[in-house]
């Protein structure tokens, strides 16, 4: 697939989870004891992760993201038949330290040598954040971890993808947006982000409003469009 280059832009800024860390390395690491129903789990606890997050938008009833991942955990154990607090308290503690995507660490490393800002936008909360680049070895390679905290919403509303050119000064032409998620690609491409939909999994595109730049496969793929 031959891709568009991407001009002036200033900013890299990826989503965090799904995107640079595995979502479903907790249940991979610590779920043994879940059987044939750990890959049941995972599924049915990030999509009730995400169902919170708007649905609590919605509601206008905000909670951290701490606090809606430890509800779709709850919702999938009980889905799913299992009641086991430990579990859950240790699966919880596994989501602290996600493992990273292998491409992640030589893409950032790569944005940093070509003098370009780089930057994660994420639903997490800070505590979060800091866990698991920390653990992953990408602080350093970061200028920015920005969190909704700071709006009290999810994405994608709008103002979240704001924090970007507030925290760099620069407008949403310069900045380009990585997403594993084609809901987010499509919340960030519609505010006027340059957006890069990473589907990694062979996903098809929302129809959703927001026109995408282009989609890649792996982040090794990057770099040749900046």
């Amino acid at each position: 697939m031959s891709h568009p280059k991407l001009n002036n832009i200033k900013v890299c800024a990826f989503d965090a989870y799904g995107t640079l860390f595995n979502v479903h390395s907790a249940v991979a690491r610590g779920g043994q004891g879940l059987g044939d129903k750990a890959q049941a789990v995972s599924d049915t606890w990030r999509l009730k992760q995400l169902q919170y997050t708007w649905l609590r938008s919605l509601m206008k009833n905000h909670a951290d993201f701490w606090t809606v991942t430890s509800d779709g955990l709850s919702f999938a154990l009980e889905a799913h038949g299992v009641d086991d607090p430990e579990l859950h308290a240790s699966l919880m503690n596994l989501y602290m330290t996600l493992d990273p995507y292998e491409d992640v660490i030589p893409c950032l490393t790569g944005l940093k040598s070509q003098g370009l800002h780089t930057a994660i936008l994420s639903n997490g909360n800070r505590a979060m954040l800091n866990a698991a680049t920390d653990s992953a070895g990408l602080t350093e390679l970061l200028d920015a971890s920005l969190s909704i905290d700071d709006v009290g919403i999810y994405k994608p509303d709008p103002k979240v993808y704001q924090m970007v050119g507030d925290r760099f000064g620069v407008s949403a032409s310069e900045v380009c947006f990585m997403s594993t998620n084609a809901w987010d690609a499509s919340g960030a491409a519609d505010f006027g982000f340059n957006v890069v939909w990473l589907n990694r999994f062979g996903q098809i595109p929302e129809k959703l409003p927001g026109e995408l730049v282009t989609q890649i496969t792996s982040l090794d793929e990057l770099a040749a469009l900046l």
